[in-house]
Formats: C-alpha cells, structure tokens, sequence
C-alpha cells in the first residue's frame, strides 16, 4: 500500500469535513488510523512529521521540517536501507554533518530559504568536500565544472571553490532558489538539481502534472531521480532525530576558523608555522586550494587559519625576512625540456622541483604543468621543509571511460601508472568506452 502523511492535509480535512466542535475528535480517531498502518519500526517519532504548508503558517510555534514530508512505501524503504545495510555509511554522514550544518544552515537563513535543504548534501556527498563522482561533480553540493562557474565559483589550477563548505553552499543556495521559482515545488526543484532543470521540465510537460509523485511513476525521468526526493526525505527524517532511529552524533568540532589577508602567494606548510599549527589543518581549513600554496595571481587572497590564531599569524608572517619567502611560478612543460634545463631557467635546483612534484626519477611530460619555486632575489631556494608526503590525501574515485580512453592515457592523465590501476582494478588489461574503474588520486591535483 502506498500512503501520504501530512499534518496539513488532516487539518485542512477536518477544517472542512466536519464543524470546528468536532475536529479535533476527528484529527485523533485518523492519526490513531494512521497508527495503524505504519510498522512501528518505520514510524517516525509523532513530533517529527507534523509538517506544516507553507500556506498554513501559525497553526503551530514550531515547524518541525521547513519542507514538508511524505512517508511512503519509497520513503520507508529508503529508511529501512539507512537503518539497516547502510548504517555504517550513514553514521559516517551524520558524524561530518555536525561540522557543517551550523555554518550552512546560517547560509539557507540568510537567503530566506529552508534550512532543512542542507540535507541535499547528504545524500549528494554526505558533507564531503572532497566527494567526486564518475562524472566529476565535486564538493559537498557535487557541482558540476559548468554549473559551479555559472554560480560564481572559482575554477582553474589552483583552486575549486566547488569544495568549500561556504563558498559551494552559497552557490546551491542561489542555485536551488532558481529552481524553485521555476517550478514552484521543492520536490521538483530537488530533482532538477539531480537531473538538470531541462529534463525535468520535458517529464512536466509529458505527464501533464506538477507533482513530483506523478512523475516518479512515470517513465520520463531516470531511476536515480526517482529515488533523489524519498532517499532525501528518508535521510532528512532521521537526521533530524537520529537518536530515534538507533544513531547518535559524535563530538566533532565545527567549521570555525579566522580570516587573513595575504597579498602574496604562501606555502601551506609556511603558513601552518605561522600559525602554530599543522598542513592538514590549514589544508582541511582551505579545502578549495589544489595545490600547496595560495594562487600566485591573488593579490588579496583570505586564508583561514585556525579560530584565535589570526593575529599570531599576521604577526609571524610579517616577521619573515623577504628572502626567506618562496614565490611560485606554474611552468607548462614544453616538447624537448628537461628538468635541468627547466631548473637553470628558474635559478632552482632539477631535486627542488622534483620533490615538490612529487615526480619519479626526472622524467617529464610535455603539456603537463610543474609549480616551480623561484626566488625574487635570483637565489636558489631551501625547500627542505617542503616534504613530498605533506602534499595532501589520497582519494578514491570512479572514474568513467571515455571514447578512445585505454590505460595508458588514463594512468597519464591522473599521474598514476598503468600497474596502480591494474592492482586497483582486479588486474584489468584493458577497458571499453562507459566502464567505470576505481582510480586513488591526490585531492590537491582534483
């Protein structure tokens, strides 16, 4: 049986039904209907799914969901899945979100919209900001490269503002409002922002309704859209109450940081000394930056550093004597360079740029880029301190093969080598156009 559930349709049903004397009689007799029906095991907790229509605001202080929900057979499916086969993954989901819910949900409140749509990027990534998909969406909000620059995030060799918490939410935020004045529907906003508004407006047209369930039984949109809106109600109701459900949330501190300036490209770890404290923490802090230090180009650039420890950086920063600072320059390795001649254009050393490339041997790949340490005073540089195994976290990825991929061009084109993917993939020997295989990348080369 499949079934609605929403405290709005019950009032507006004895509001009309019956006179006024008698509705909350009425109210009791069909929630103890409703009882009924529901396994005890999927019920959730009563508070909870009392939902409230936009158009019906006042009849309770509290809204316990701002977008109202509908218990049904996919939703309680979806549920029973979280509960039960993919418990671990979903505790794994709650535990990320207490960092950033705070931070988001001050974003949705901003814009005048739902808090509750920060559970979009649970089921988008479970709040990962380094999540990547096969099809290369990336961030917590899973932007794709075109989407993500037409809501004003930054892309190119040095950063991917799709993976800051703040920034890529502030983007979802603009993004989810456009869809819904569209559609004049957060379930069908929600499966544009999976699907893509176009395909959702040609299931619209086909099916001749508005309504989000109507199109699900339909075959005009794909399987994962179908299942977008109940698995984000299913993940909604349970986050909001996790403890219900058998789930609790551990301690994990929030997404809190201070802000500086800096007006000159700086290694990480150099602004981790300043700062008293360590790479992995400015890196998780400035999750944007793909390589190991600020854009060149940025003459205004805001680094986070951990919360209380601005001024210290700022006065440590201004400290250093010039010389001692390290400017970078992005080389595109050109057909006949080699590394020596590379190093002795750039006053460096060939063991200097092959460290912080983390390059094997001396071997060199033209159309590749390099960063190159140089020094303003055409002295070489000490880059000691810059240790290869501090140049960020592994992270696996499925990645799909395109037309005229084979694994040589795929190895190339991730810097890894043809055996990692072989040893990664079940000793594969070859692939075919639309299979997808298992490839561990550095997040900082994303």
């Amino acid at each position: 049986m499949s079934y609605r559930i929403t405290v709005h349709s019950l009032l507006l049903s004895a509001a009309i039904i019956l006179p006024i004397q008698h509705s909350t009689a009425l109210a009791e007799t069909t929630a103890q209907a409703a009882e009924q029906v529901i396994p005890h095991e999927l019920k959730p907790p009563q508070k909870d799914i009392a939902q409230i229509d936009e158009n019906l605001d006042g009849y309770f202080e509290e809204k316990p969901y701002q977008i109202p929900m509908v218990l049904n057979d996919s939703v309680e499916n979806h549920m029973e899945y979280f509960k039960t086969r993919g418990r671990d993954v979903f505790q794994k989901w709650l535990d990320r979100s207490a960092r950033y819910i705070p931070v988001m949900k001050d974003i949705f409140r901003e814009k005048n919209l739902p808090e509750d749509l920060v559970y979009v990027a649970m089921i988008e990534s479970g709040f990962n900001p380094y999540a990547i998909s096969w099809a290369r969406a990336v961030g917590p909000w899973q932007f794709m490269p075109e989407t993500g620059k037409l809501y004003g995030l930054k892309i190119d060799w040095w950063v991917d503002e799709r993976k800051d918490p703040i920034k890529s939410t502030q983007a979802a935020a603009e993004h989810l409002k456009d869809l819904h004045n569209l559609f004049g529907s957060w379930p069908l906003a929600m499966a544009s922002y999976n699907a893509g508004a176009g395909k959702v407006q040609r299931a619209v047209l086909r099916t001749r309704s508005e309504d989000f369930w109507d199109l699900k039984a339909s075959r005009y949109i794909r399987r994962e859209t179908k299942n977008y809106v109940p698995k984000y109600m299913a993940a909604t109701i349970i986050a909001k109450n996790p403890e219900a459900y058998g789930f609790a949330i551990q301690p994990y501190d929030l997404f809190v940081f201070d802000e500086v300036i800096i007006s000159e490209s700086i290694d990480l770890r150099l602004a981790a000394r300043c700062a008293g404290t360590t790479y992995d923490v400015i890196k998780e802090l400035n999750p944007e930056l793909k390589r190991w230090v600020t854009p060149p180009d940025a003459t205004n650039y805001i680094l986070r550093v951990p919360k209380g420890t601005g001024d210290q950086f700022s006065a440590s920063f201004a400290s250093i004597p010039a010389d001692q600072k390290i400017r970078w320059e992005r080389h595109l390795v050109a057909k006949g360079e080699t590394l020596a001649g590379i190093a002795t254009q750039y006053n460096t050393s060939p063991e200097a740029i092959r460290d912080i490339n983390n390059l094997k041997k001396n071997r060199i790949i033209p159309g590749k880029h390099l960063l190159i340490p140089v020094d303003a005073n055409a002295k070489q540089q000490d880059v000691s301190y810059l240790s290869p195994d501090q140049t960020g976290k592994k992270q696996q990825i499925l990645y799909r093969v395109r037309r005229g991929d084979n694994l040589t061009r795929i190895a190339s084109k991730h810097d890894v080598t043809v055996a990692d993917i072989r040893q990664w993939n079940d000793g594969i020997r070859s692939v075919r156009a639309g299979q997808k295989i298992k490839l561990v990348v550095d997040v900082d080369r994303i």
